[in-house]
């Protein structure tokens, strides 16, 4: 009877017994068990994926293949650490599982019209391959024009047949980038200044520093067109070369397994792209020397400038305008200072101002200053590119 009373006592809220302190070593684990429930609601979703795939559902839903959404990712910050947090070891194999769990009817539509696409595919290679040959056709009608017609025209006449042929090859220029792989996105414009000039200064710009250094300038400056015609000439190489660079690209990307290994291997790719390049305006320009033959036709210059050139051109095709203009701006800056120096030197006490561009002159000649300029502005848009290029996103939708 005693021991009934103390169990209710206890029940109660009495004094604790000896069975109560049995009950509350019952009822302890369930006490302890409260706060591991709390912190499992702490962790967040058991799905960390599901989260990145509404946040992101736009780019899984538009892209045709996980290389889009790897790219897409790696452009909003998403590294290969961050995907470890999403419990997979790189953004590629993120990328593969949102593909396959975002589904999109666009998907299924491009894969069954890819068989009938490569004969398409080669229509256009043939249609921008002809374009990129028509400024070089043109340089060189009007070049054959005034070669011909040299001692039978007036000044004026051959003022008209220069503009003329200057005109021709500026529209046949336009056309040439506005397709095919040195197509460059909307809002990547405004360089058409700086490569303006510096091809006319490829032209006239040697005879020009030697008119000043020699106390001039006095009269007529010398033309030298075979710089302008090789570089004319070496749009369509331009043209292949970043088709070659934009599909072996790809390639590299749908066989890379991390972001670190696809930069690996497309840096060697860009390098040669580059040198398989430049053999174009130096055999081009060599050649157009041959049959324009007169001061000025150096290689180094011209051959620095279409590097120049086609860094930058390769920069905008591939999303990054800004320092392909800045490494144009930059060459332009220092070819444009050259001349102003030396006259700024002749004044009494400025003769100081003058001596790097007598200094250039007197150990490469009057084209040193085009090809210090160019390869200084090419090797800075070359090492950017080295960096720039190498990343899945700037190669998220060049087809080549």
């Amino acid at each position: 009877m005693g021991r009934q009373t103390d169990a209710r006592d206890a029940d109660a809220g009495g004094e604790p017994t000896d069975e109560g302190v049995v009950r509350s070593a019952v009822r302890a684990p369930e006490i302890a068990y409260r706060p591991a429930r709390r912190s499992a609601v702490r962790r967040g979703p058991a799905d960390p994926v599901k989260v990145l795939m509404h946040r992101h559902r736009d780019l899984c839903e538009r892209a045709v293949d996980p290389l889009e959404i790897a790219a897409g990712l790696e452009a909003h910050g998403l590294t290969d650490r961050v995907a470890a947090r999403y419990r997979h070891r790189n953004v590629f194999s993120l990328a593969e599982e949102l593909y396959a769990r975002v589904p999109s009817a666009g998907r299924h539509i491009a894969r069954a019209t890819w068989p009938r696409a490569r004969p398409a595919a080669q229509e256009a290679r043939a249609g921008w391959t002809l374009m990129a040959l028509l400024p070089g056709a043109a340089c060189l009608a009007t070049a054959g024009t005034l070669r011909v017609t040299e001692g039978v025209l007036g000044g004026e006449a051959r003022f008209a047949v220069t503009a003329a042929g200057a005109l021709l090859v500026a529209l046949t220029l336009r056309l040439c980038l506005r397709s095919g792989p040195l197509r460059a996105p909307e809002g990547a414009g405004g360089v058409a200044p700086y490569v303006c000039w510096l091809l006319g200064y490829a032209v006239y710009g040697e005879d020009l520093i030697a008119q000043v250094i020699s106390g001039g300038p006095d009269g007529d400056w010398t033309a030298a067109p075979a710089p302008l015609l090789g570089l004319a000439l070496s749009l369509a190489p331009a043209a292949w070369c970043a088709h070659l660079f934009a599909v072996h690209a790809r390639h590299r990307l749908a066989g890379s397994h991390a972001l670190s290994e696809f930069g690996a291997g497309v840096r060697p790719l860009l390098f040669g792209v580059v040198a398989l390049f430049l053999c174009a305006p130096a055999a081009l320009v060599h050649l157009a020397a041959l049959g324009h033959p007169g001061p000025g036709n150096g290689l180094a210059g011209p051959v620095a400038l279409g590097a120049l050139l086609f860094l930058a051109r390769l920069l905008a095709v591939h999303g990054f305008p800004e320092p392909a203009a800045t490494g144009l701006a930059a060459a332009c800056a220092v070819e444009v200072a050259a001349p102003f120096l030396v006259l700024a030197g002749r004044l009494p006490g400025l003769d100081l101002l003058a001596r790097p561009v007598d200094a250039v002159v007197a150990a490469s000649g009057p084209g040193g200053v085009s090809v210090l300029a160019c390869s200084i502005a090419a090797l800075g848009l070359l090492v950017h590119a080295s960096v720039a290029l190498t990343t899945a996103s700037a190669h998220a939708s060049a087809r080549g």
